[in-house]
């Protein structure tokens, strides 16, 4: 799945952005060293171009109770189409029993951009 370079300009009928073929990948950790683990696996393995971590503090309810946790939050940029195999591994390596693994699609970027992810990504 080649990504052409004018694809980032093009619009739908209404003048929208246009999907492109590359995503941004929400994954939150319990630690630095889980959150180097997961970013490492996943660029070795071609999952992800760029995998950028952000120390975050979180709040949610898990279980009935809220919880109040500092966690590593990657953004993972990839294809659309590694979703499912991130995914993957992501829940193989993942201390959490229902990690987050969310995927927001590129609307829109420097063709340049995303040329790179997929020359990156398997």
């Amino acid at each position: 799945m080649d990504l052409r370079p004018d694809q980032a300009l093009r619009r739908d009928q209404r003048g929208l952005p246009e999907l492109t073929e590359a995503c941004v990948i929400l994954v939150t950790a319990g630690s630095e060293a889980e959150a180097e683990t997961l970013a490492e696996a996943l660029i070795e393995e071609r999952l992800a171009a760029c995998v950028q971590l952000m120390p975050i503090r979180s709040r949610y309810v898990w279980k009935g109770a809220v919880q109040r946790d500092d966690e590593v939050l990657l953004l993972i940029k990839t294809k659309a189409a590694l979703f499912e195999a991130v995914r993957t591994r992501v829940r193989e390596l993942h201390s959490y029993e229902t990690p987050e693994v969310v995927m927001l699609p590129m609307t829109a970027a420097d063709a340049d951009y995303l040329a790179w992810i997929a020359g990156e990504t398997r």
